[in-house]
């Protein structure tokens, strides 16, 4: 695709000011189709990823020139595409950075600086389109160099409008009621024209006699049926009714550990404190929750975790963690997160920062698998819940026994869990502290933190 393709003098004024190593100065023509491996040389883009580069390319020459046009209808048709296109995206292409991205910022930028309130965040506006612009002008992704009177000023806070959640309840009593409105629909009986219903006399009377039909059951019949419903209603109530289920024995073997393997993180675009990580933690293809990496082809997990300030980004990257991976899944500042990294920190006093640092990640042997189950040694009887409930509080209840030993291996201590010392656990392991354990036997362990909490 050639410049062509994309006539916008301020996309290329802003690449040549960007991107000089990449993109000379003296270009007159710039073969868009084939920048984004210029510009973002680090990252490896499939051939479906370069399609939809060129998809979008496409998609945003189309918008500059409806926009030349004052073509609302094509105007709104495209913005809805794009808006619900970046609604489950950090990027265009999901999580990578691209040439379209700055071509839809360079187009984009001067149109959302004009939108109202409304516009941007209201209940029919495009918060999505103005969190990408945001993206792609502060980035570091990006690195695009915007002087910052320049960038369009956006308040993230700003919300009009947040879409009100489905309630489980309200939605099941509604799918009941129509259900129970079909239902009543199909049994009603058509009504003839000319024929009247029966009447109840006054009093004592019976109603009036009409006609009988092929169709209306015999009086002997009828008395039968009800005779059958009696006799089936007198049977339901002998049964006894079922007791709550067993209660599941406490224990730290609820949560799901697994080996993950972080393939790739970047900064969070809407949180300064938050990373976000795509993590094979080997799940089954078309498990909830996860999607295929286009890069890769694995199936992964969109892993948000306020680490940014305390571990490197450079640390985040193509490695093996240890992830809480039936945690109920969260939105984080716009990006659902489906899993929690572990890592340990210095034990604080009541009231202090406990974000304050220093912070390592927990490290599994170098030889485990993505996906490979981790445990604590004496408590690995049990399967994991497949969601913690939230009510339950299991994390909080067995988090604060998540510690690193003087050894620096990571552990459980029991001692620690006023559940496990009153007797509700196994007694014998109650009195033990057992290393966390892939089940092919290696330990896990973190740098230099010892007698630290791990979460």
């Amino acid at each position: 695709m050639a410049t062509a393709s994309a006539p916008l003098s301020s996309l290329l004024s802003l690449l040549y000011r960007s991107y000089p190593e990449a993109i000379s100065p003296d270009t007159t023509e710039l073969d868009l189709s084939h920048a984004t491996s210029k510009i973002f040389p680090q990252y490896s883009y499939s051939a479906p990823q370069r399609t939809e580069i060129d998809q979008w390319l496409s998609k945003i020459q189309d918008l500059v020139a409806a926009l030349n046009k004052q073509d609302k209808d094509i105007i709104d048709s495209i913005l809805s595409e794009l808006n619900s296109h970046l609604a489950g995206r950090t990027s265009l292409v999901g999580v990578l950075p691209s040439v379209a991205d700055i071509a839809a910022y360079a187009v984009l930028a001067p149109v959302v600086e004009k939108w109202t309130p409304e516009e941007r965040t209201g209940e029919h506006g495009y918060r999505h389109i103005v969190r990408h612009v945001d993206f792609v002008q502060n980035g570091a992704l990006f690195g695009l160099r915007i002087p910052e009177e320049e960038k369009v000023a956006i308040d993230l806070d700003d919300i009009r409008f947040v879409p009100r959640p489905v309630d489980p309840r309200e939605e099941k009593e509604r799918k009941k009621k129509e259900k129970t409105a079909e239902q009543s629909a199909l049994e009603e009986k058509p009504i003839v024209v000319g024929q009247s219903k029966p009447e109840k006399a006054k009093g004592k009377g019976r109603a009036q006699e009409v006609p009988e039909s092929a169709d209306r059951p015999a009086p002997a019949e009828s008395n039968k049926e009800k005779r059958e419903k009696k006799e089936k209603k007198e049977k339901r109530e002998k049964l006894p009714k079922p007791g709550p289920p067993p209660a599941t024995a406490p224990s730290p073997s609820l949560i799901n550990l697994r080996i993950g393997h972080i393939l790739r993180a970047i900064n969070h675009p809407n949180a300064d404190s938050l990373y976000v990580s795509t993590i094979d933690c080997g799940d089954a293809p078309g498990t909830e929750n996860t999607s295929q990496d286009e890069t890769t082809g694995r199936t992964v997990r969109t892993v948000c975790s306020g680490l940014n300030g305390l571990v490197p980004l450079e640390e985040m990257q193509g490695r093996k963690i240890v992830a809480v991976c039936n945690l109920k899944p969260v939105t984080m500042r716009g990006i659902k997160s489906a899993a929690m990294v572990l890592a340990a920190s210095l034990r604080v006093a009541e009231g202090e920062d406990s974000h304050a640092g220093p912070v390592e990640l927990v490290s599994p042997p170098p030889d485990a698998e993505a996906g490979e189950r981790v445990f604590f040694e004496g408590w690995s009887e049990g399967e994991p819940e497949k969601v913690l409930n939230p009510k339950k509080k299991i994390w909080e209840t067995f988090q604060p026994g998540f510690t690193t030993t003087d050894s620096l291996e990571v552990a459980f201590d029991s001692t620690q869990i006023s559940i496990l010392k009153n007797g509700e656990g196994s007694s014998e392991a109650a009195k033990k502290i057992g290393k966390l354990v892939t089940q092919s036997g290696g330990v896990c362990t973190v740098k230099s933190l010892k007698g630290a909490t791990v979460r």
